[in-house]
């Protein structure tokens, strides 16, 4: 019989089910979140440049606004699937509860290779997606950002699109956007920071200083990047680094500034590039490199029961959402393998996208020390409540992010109720 396709929201449930258990917690106190709130599924025809008709499928899932509106980027790519959305809305819910935000869960994406669109096709589809999810979008209702696919310019369409509909301009309604259009200053770097002080703090905890640590990043964009220019900063040496055309490997540390300017954003792959003492690998061989604390930035479905048993980090720091599979995880528990989970580690992102709802909504501005302040704030602060719960209930450190954020999210479904 031919193996069952992986199921990334069953793997959702079976984390949460999971930390639930471990605190003794009754189904009935968090039965709902088991169900996304709304699931719409949309068909999204635009016009190509060659006058052609193509129709793409797109997805928003609100798993829940129990906590607040239902926040939760949007994803372009290929492979994406309702399944794929409705995981990562359910750890969107998770990820603002252990950071203590006033926000629900929500997810959204197309199924399409943005790479392969014309600017303008681009814009099409985007305004067509919009308006398709427009119903159930808003600032009180469910704020998309930035995710895989995705950027600061799709943001001002869709702010854009919906403004028109509107009538009036309504910054609002998604974060990561520009600049000049409401966007906030921090944010394109507010998950690398986040990932970094995470890192830096379970670094402390262990008593590891981080000068000569080193350190393997997989995905070299907008995250990864960040998070290996900041860590190699703080003296760590980032020994090995990806994208999707594969790695580059240098025991005696990478020029990551070098590297991150060779690929100008995603212009250039790491193929392409060469150095002194620099070796090319494979992403496969990028996770199984001789490094202390491993940071997988890339895609989802990357740690896997096949090659848990290979990774000589003894530290990971997951800065892509859903990166190790739960079989994987038993695998890395085993080892003794300390896994700091997505839902923590990535946070920083949704953090200083509420930074950035809360100055449109509000119609101020803050200078980029308010935000960096507030971001290491809020992190710093969720970290120790993660690992104290870690110890209290002797579990891994994932475990304790969904323990933290269960125990916030089934709170507020008690005090809530059950309508009508």
């Amino acid at each position: 019989m031919p193996k069952e396709r992986y199921n990334p929201y069953d793997n959702f449930l079976g984390v949460m089910d999971h930390a639930a258990n471990i605190m003794g917690m009754k189904p009935d106190d968090y039965v709902t979140l088991r169900y996304p709130e709304r699931e719409l599924k949309v068909s999204l025809p635009v016009r190509m440049d060659d006058g052609s008709i193509k129709v793409f499928e797109g997805y928003r899932v609100q798993h829940s606004t129990l906590l607040g509106p239902g926040k939760g980027g949007i994803r372009y790519h290929e492979h994406i699937d309702i399944d794929d959305v409705k995981a990562l809305a359910g750890m969107m819910t998770f990820k603002c509860a252990v950071v203590g935000i006033p926000y629900g869960g929500a997810k959204g994406g197309v199924a399409v290779d943005p790479k392969t669109l014309s600017c303008g096709e681009l814009e099409r589809l985007t305004r067509r997606y919009t308006a398709a999810i427009l119903p159930i979008i808003g600032p009180q209702k469910d704020v998309p950002a930035p995710d895989v696919g995705t950027n600061a310019q799709i943001m001002d369409w869709i702010m854009d699109t919906y403004s028109m509909n509107m009538g009036y301009p309504v910054h609002g309604v998604v974060t990561g956007k520009s600049i000049e259009v409401g966007g906030s200053l921090g944010r394109k770097e507010a998950t690398g920071r986040g990932i970094t002080i995470i890192a830096l703090q379970l670094l402390a905890k262990l008593d590891k200083p981080p000068k000569g640590i080193k350190i393997a990043v997989q995905g070299m964009g907008n995250v990864g990047s960040v998070s290996a220019q900041l860590l190699s900063d703080a003296g760590a040496l980032i020994t090995a680094v990806s994208d999707v055309s594969g790695g580059v490997y240098s025991p005696s540390g990478l020029d990551v500034a070098a590297i991150t300017a060779f690929l100008d954003g995603g212009k250039r792959r790491l193929s392409e590039y060469n150095a002194q003492n620099v070796t090319h690998i494979t992403n496969e061989e990028l996770l199984s490199s001789d490094c202390e604390l491993l940071i997988p930035a890339a895609l989802e479905h990357q740690i896997t029961e096949h090659n848990a048993k290979h990774i000589r980090a003894k530290i990971i720091v997951e800065g892509a959402n859903g990166p190790t599979t739960e079989e994987a995880d038993a695998i890395l528990k085993a080892r003794g393998i300390t896994v700091v989970p997505d839902i923590l580690a990535n946070a920083g992102g949704v953090t200083v996208s509420y930074c950035e709802w809360v100055q449109n909504i509000q119609s101020v501005l803050w200078d980029i020390d308010n935000v960096n302040d507030f971001l290491a704030k809020i992190m710093k602060k969720a970290f120790g409540e993660v690992y104290a719960a870690a110890a209290q209930y002797d579990c891994t450190l994932r475990n304790a992010a969904y323990i933290v954020a269960l125990k916030r999210v089934s709170t507020a479904h008690k005090l809530r109720g059950i309508f009508p």
